[in-house]
């Protein structure tokens, strides 16, 4: 049996302000880390075989935190950035939504492309799925822990699971450091443990990118 977890980054200043992060590299600010510091001890707790992160410093970074207690390296993997929204990147969602009305109806509708360069869903389930199994590869069972992004993890998870986007819709976002589970044997395949956990300490909101 196989456990997987994919873990969302802590809080960065940009998920404050709600400006679109996408691939642009966003350091944690003092509650993301105050967030993964929370979050490392319980997941430490459930011995991973493996650390494996987006190569972005606010998922590598929020990973150091649990291989500083387990003593592993962390793996890194661009295949585990998040999203890359295209002409959004770097703009505040509102005025994203100002400067590209179609695009943005189109995306809070749940458009899987919908265009000023964001990236389609599906290349980026794909993407993100490549990179899970890889992670999961490294370990011969066990548990491996993943740290990402949570348009990342979403459709990471939806990819493992085989369920289409109009399904990950009606999921809810993951909080900042807070995890999806899932597991794997030889007669279920893959399927849903555990989503949205993490400490007690109530988070900010999550943000969509």
């Amino acid at each position: 049996m196989t456990r997987l977890i994919i873990w969302r980054h802590g809080n960065t200043d940009w998920n404050a302000a709600g400006r679109v992060q996408g691939q642009i590299d966003v350091p944690l600010n003092d509650l993301g880390r105050e967030q993964a510091s929370a979050a490392a001890p319980l997941l430490a707790a459930l011995r991973p075989a493996v650390v494996v992160a987006s190569d972005l410093s606010r998922a590598a970074d929020t990973a150091a935190t649990l291989t500083r207690l387990t003593g592993q390296p962390v793996r890194p993997d661009a295949r585990l950035r998040e999203r890359h929204f295209g002409q959004w990147q770097g703009l505040a969602l509102t005025d994203a939504a100002a400067r590209f009305p179609t695009e943005h109806a189109r995306w809070r509708a749940g458009d899987p492309d919908p265009g000023a360069g964001i990236e389609p869903l599906d290349d980026l389930g794909k993407r993100v799925g490549e990179a899970l199994l890889a992670a999961v590869e490294l370990a011969d069972g066990g548990t491996v822990v993943v740290a990402t992004h949570g348009g990342a993890a979403r459709q990471g998870v939806g990819q493992l699971l085989g369920w289409d986007h109009t399904v990950l819709r009606s999921i809810g976002s993951l909080a900042n450091c807070h995890w999806t589970e899932l597991r794997h044997n030889d007669l279920r395949g893959w399927h849903l443990r555990a989503h949205n956990v993490g400490p007690l300490t109530p988070p900010p909101p999550a943000e969509p990118v």
